[in-house]
């Protein structure tokens, strides 16, 4: 393996029972690889393991730099940002410049190693505030500061965005991404949200019940489901077979590309079925149908007006507008 974080035969196990097997795993130094997954799937399991982190019985091998892994090694390489920010007591600079003290260096130089980064991510007007009067998002923005600051070969995200506000969310997301970029770290983002994925990570690892079960570049796993689990996960909720559609292979949907046939004159071959129910959700108009081979859900946004829908129990057609063929 090149230089970055990785494993070959990795096994964790608890309680007499396999939480994670993942065969081969490599994150290069300047790329960040999201693995994304539902909740339970392993994804901090595995980080843990990576980071020689864990309590479980870990077999296998993790190499750093194209070197087996030690706990000295990973404890200077490794910096971590978990989802509930911890912070030392003190001022926000004094949590920022922690990790470079840690490693030796005085004061002064830790204050000006690290002010570039607390300028990156926009921590200059909090230096002096005491850290524990800081709101989660600050506070989340420091843990994020320190760890880049201390120029981690490896940074470890355990869902960071977790709990944030969509505008501190979008904005913390926004500065991360351009902090990294360029940086010569190995970064593995752990997150069950894709649009995370998408904004920060080049490569992108979907896990399910402790196995990989898609590996490749962000953009055609996201968009190249492989199998009915992952599309699932990737938010294809809607699985057309061949007995519905027609088609060699089945088909998945997203329900915001399946929409009811509102306009009778529209005579367009679609896919029928029978309309169980609508909910109207403030910006967008759920709308599920029951077809032959399972239930299909519409996602109309903007406002549709009840009187627009046809009655419940109505037999209706449904339009996939933008659909991926699964060859597994």
């Amino acid at each position: 393996m090149s230089a970055g974080i990785g494993c070959r035969d990795l096994r964790v196990h608890a309680g007499g029972r396999e939480l994670l097997s993942v065969p081969e795993l490599h994150v290069a130094s300047g790329r960040t690889l999201a693995v994304l997954g539902p909740n339970g799937a392993g994804k901090s399991t595995l980080l843990r393991a990576l980071g020689l982190l864990s309590s479980h019985r870990v077999s296998g091998r993790i190499v750093l730099d194209g070197r087996p892994a030690t706990r000295p090694l990973m404890r200077q390489a490794l910096a971590a940002v978990l989802q509930r920010p911890i912070l030392r007591r003190g001022t926000v600079a004094d949590n920022v410049i922690s990790g470079l003290r840690f490693r030796g260096m005085s004061r002064r130089e830790a204050r000006t190693e690290a002010w570039p980064w607390i300028e990156a991510l926009g921590l200059e007007s909090l230096v002096g505030r005491d850290a524990r009067s800081l709101s989660i998002g600050e506070a989340q923005r420091v843990s994020i500061t320190r760890a880049l600051a201390a120029g981690p070969r490896v940074l470890l995200l355990d869902e960071p965005f977790s709990g944030l506000d969509s505008t501190t969310r979008a904005d913390l997301l926004a500065d991360l991404r351009a902090a990294l970029t360029g940086q010569p770290t190995a970064t593995i983002l752990v997150t069950h949200d894709r649009q995370e994925a998408l904004a920060l990570a080049e490569d992108t690892a979907l896990l399910i019940d402790g196995r990989i079960r898609q590996h490749g570049s962000t953009a055609e796993v996201l968009d190249h489901p492989s199998d009915a689990g992952t599309a699932r996960l990737l938010g294809y909720t809607n699985l057309l077979p061949p007995a519905l559609t027609g088609r060699a292979h089945t088909l998945v949907a997203r329900p915001e590309h399946t929409q009811l046939v509102l306009d009778p004159s529209d005579q367009t071959d679609d896919v029928r079925g029978t309309l169980r129910r609508t909910v109207a959700l403030g910006s967008a108009t759920r709308v599920d149908v029951d077809t032959s081979a399972g239930a299909l859900t519409c996602l109309h946004l903007g406002d549709v007006l009840a009187t627009e829908l046809p009655p419940i129990g109505s037999d209706v057609r449904v339009r996939i507008r933008h659909a991926r063929s699964l060859t597994s």
